[in-house]
């Protein structure tokens, strides 16, 4: 057993990469997107064509509703059964995509506790105000208190959740269990500059290709407020059909926040030392991580 990885920022190529290897290993893509896992974001998301899909299998796309909310430690559970499944036992699958943490619990195998979202125990911790959180977290798991922000009220409330639904402090619940196959990281980067005239190309065809148009038919389907509807290219367009800003406004800014959050994903991934990196503006980009891919399997 084998696993292949593809990561980097968004819009370098990693889908198209991806597809050309799969093709000629003759794998599957695992997707490492954390909202193309919901169905009818299509668009705004990149989410691979369906004729792309008929090319390759492609997993863990299209398996939640907009209305639900699928967890980090559901995500690793799939992925890890289908990189264990009989379905790619002859070729290693590529794990594929730009969200870090999705790609950091499958290669460095995460322990993550199994405590699904508690709504109404959230509601009232809330209600409490952050200081007030952050100081029982300090009282019940201080080891947790001392990697989290006292302002991050996101972590300070998952902690407090784990514990009181189990019992046990969230520090003692993680931690790393490597998996024991061999895994080969490649990431795609190019210079900023590049970057940034890519991520407004492909906002262009996202457009083109009808993201408003989806976006205008999830928000009536679903209501504005769902928090989807929120995310990079859905918000900006939901805020040029509510007659906030002009839609050339709304291409500016997702291009504006686009860029944002390609810097925080090259941030991400450059802290890690055993992703080997190429250039997605190579004229012969295929050929060198074919030629890596090889020397791996052989």
């Amino acid at each position: 057993m084998m696993l292949i990885i593809i990561c980097g920022a968004t819009a370098t190529g990693k889908s198209g990469l991806a597809l050309a290897l799969a093709q000629r290993l003759n794998s599957v893509i695992i997707s490492a997107d954390s909202r193309q896992v919901y169905r009818e974001f299509d668009l705004g998301t990149a989410k691979p064509s369906l004729s792309e899909q008929k090319l390759v299998p492609h997993y863990l796309i299209d398996i939640c509703d907009p209305t639900e909310t699928l967890t980090l430690a559901q995500y690793q559970e799939r992925a890890q059964a289908l990189i264990a499944s009989p379905l790619v036992a002859n070729s290693p699958p590529l794990l594929v995509g730009g969200t870090g943490l999705y790609i950091k619990a499958i290669a460095k195998g995460l322990k993550i506790p199994r405590v699904s979202p508690q709504p109404e125990l959230r509601e009232i911790l809330t209600s409490l105000g952050q200081s007030q959180l952050y100081a029982f977290l300090a009282q019940v798991d201080p080891t947790a208190a001392e990697k989290i922000h006292p302002h991050d009220q996101v972590r300070t409330l998952r902690a407090l959740e784990v514990y009181y639904v189990t019992g046990i402090p969230i520090s003692q619940q993680q931690g790393e269990n490597p998996p024991d196959y061999p895994i080969l990281q490649l990431g795609l980067d190019c210079d900023p500059e590049a970057l940034e005239r890519r991520i407004a190309q492909r906002t262009e065809k996202m457009i083109a290709a009808g993201l408003v148009e989806e976006v205008e038919k999830l928000s009536h389907k679903y209501g504005q407020d769902l928090p989807l509807l929120n995310t990079l290219g859905y918000a900006e367009i939901k805020r040029y059909l509510q007659g906030e800003i002009s839609l050339t406004e709304a291409k500016s800014l997702t291009v504006l926040h686009t860029r944002q959050f390609a810097k925080r994903q090259r941030t991400w991934f450059r802290a890690y030392p055993e992703i080997q990196w190429f250039d997605a503006d190579s004229p012969d980009l295929l050929a060198k991580v074919w030629q890596r891919v090889q020397e791996f399997c052989s």
